[in-house]
């Protein structure tokens, strides 16, 4: 079976989207930053050298320095997927951040959606 056309893609490419999706409805990228060190454990700089490097989604997650244990209270539905459903490690890795960025875009507040 082949990897879905996502894990190899670049992070550096969909960010800018995450971002745009965010600042459409008043939030910002620094809001957006904070939810992907949040879930991957990654640094400002570390974020910043992953997205210059063009790291594709599949070694991002792989790579990322401590997932969050508190991801696996992000539940509902991402592209008509429910998230808590997904069997495959990375995917449920990118449909949690395409969850948080959706929660962002629906104006939840950060400690919300950072599960405090």
């Amino acid at each position: 079976m082949s990897k879905h056309h996502i894990y190899t893609m670049s992070f550096a490419k969909v960010y800018p989207h995450y971002v745009a999706k965010a600042e459409r409805k008043g939030r910002t990228k620094s809001e957006v930053d904070e939810i992907i060190q949040w879930l991957t454990g990654y640094s400002q700089e570390e974020l910043e050298a992953q997205l210059e490097k063009q790291t594709d989604f599949e070694t991002f997650f792989a790579d990322a320095p401590q997932l969050n244990p508190s991801r696996a209270l992000i539940k509902g539905v991402v592209c008509g997927v429910r998230v808590e459903n997904i069997e495959e490690p990375t995917m449920k890795e990118i449909r949690y951040l395409d969850k948080l960025i959706d929660e962002l875009a629906k104006g939840k507040a950060m400690d919300k959606i950072l599960r405090k």
